[in-house]
């Protein structure tokens, strides 16, 4: 018998649990349904089910099950919290699950009065989460088995790099650029000698690397952008010579507004602005005319699953690819019916009891 799939601890995820609870996250008409029903004694008994319209990966879900399980429940007059999970049952898909559009991935069944202010949390977790899973999943099948580094944490607000960084993980990019983004997992953010500490050397892509490389070549992989100058071919060899085993991979960003250096005298020359493959073959050949076979090529910039395709198709030598804004961009948005009432179909037209028996009890 299989062993039982783990989820995360609620703890992970430090949930401003006093401000859940209280509804400050929650759309308005949710927070004064809860407080209605209170008020009234209502305690409906009903089946609330949660589906996606789109097809992908499920990501958040262990965040919105430690939603439910520590702020459902309910506010006494003497100010102490009356906890709802445990008369709640609740069955639910994993991280990571494949879904389809309308399958219900998670099902609330209990008082409604316990949870009723928590939709749009847990709503908006699986939202986020599924959307960036999806999305990194995309651009990993597009790779082809090339690591992927998950790279978007300057593109949005700095809350949301925890449970992105984890959805990357789920979904299979090898690398995150902050702790942050590592942290539910034990990691650690990774990343390349940037533009900026090449400015402040002057622009000394070589000066920049050797000393970042004696500081922190022991500490992880050893990753130096080379478009600096607009010469990636003569970087990538210049800084190859300077570090030997130290250099693990260099990494091509040219603007798409340029063409480098070493592909401007061709004739097609005008179609070939930024990182393209024809480059990234120009940077193989240099470095392996010079003996550095062994420099991995990372690319980045613009990068999205077409856009990887189009690389793979064309056999271009790149080892890694780093992706930004595209893994956080679109729309993944979940929904929320009571669809059974004290037993009894209850739903709106369109929205009734779709059982799903891949769904688990959570204990």
């Amino acid at each position: 018998m299989p062993e039982p799939r783990q989820r995360l601890a609620p703890e992970v995820f430090r949930l401003p649990v006093e401000k859940i609870r209280d509804a400050y996250y929650s759309d308005t008409y949710f927070a004064l349904t809860k407080e209605l029903l209170e008020a009234e004694g209502r305690r409906p008994r009903v089946t609330m089910q949660v589906f996606a319209k789109r097809q992908g990966l499920l990501g958040g879900i262990d965040e919105a099950l430690a939603v439910l399980r520590l702020c459902s429940g309910r506010r006494r007059p003497d100010g102490f919290w009356e906890d709802g999970w445990p008369q709640l049952t609740v069955h639910a898909l994993h991280e990571g699950d494949p879904i389809a559009p309308w399958e219900t991935v998670l099902t609330i069944a209990g008082d409604y009065s316990l949870f009723a202010h928590l939709e749009t949390v847990y709503l908006g977790t699986l939202a986020r989460r599924s959307l960036v899973m999806s999305n990194v999943r995309r651009v990993v099948d597009a790779a082809d088995g090339k690591s992927v580094l998950f790279f978007p944490a300057r593109h949005d607000h700095w809350l949301v790099q925890t449970g992105d960084g984890y959805a990357a993980h789920v979904a299979g990019a090898i690398g995150v650029s902050t702790d942050a983004n590592a942290s539910w997992w034990g990691g650690r953010g990774t990343g390349t000698i940037p533009h900026a500490l090449i400015a402040v050397y002057g622009g000394d892509t070589v000066a920049a690397a050797r000393d970042y490389a004696a500081r922190y070549a022991g500490h992880s992989n050893i990753i130096c952008l080379v478009d600096f100058h607009n010469d990636s071919v003569g970087e990538a060899v210049k800084v190859a010579d300077a570090l030997g085993g130290d250099l693990w991979g260099v990494r091509l960003d040219t603007s798409e507004t340029l063409v480098d250096l070493a592909l401007a005298d061709r004739p097609d020359a005008a179609d070939l602005h930024g990182v393209t493959p024809e480059l990234a073959r120009a940077v193989r050949d240099s470095l392996d005319a010079a003996g550095h076979e062994r420099v991995k090529i990372v690319v980045s910039g613009g990068f999205d699953a077409a856009k990887i395709e189009r690389f793979e198709a064309t056999g271009a030598p790149v080892d890694s690819y780093g992706v930004g804004s595209s893994l956080i961009r679109g729309n993944f948005d979940f929904t929320a019916d009571v669809v059974e009432l004290e037993g009894r179909p209850a739903a709106k037209v369109g929205r009734e009891l779709r059982p799903n028996p891949r769904l688990e009890l959570v204990t």
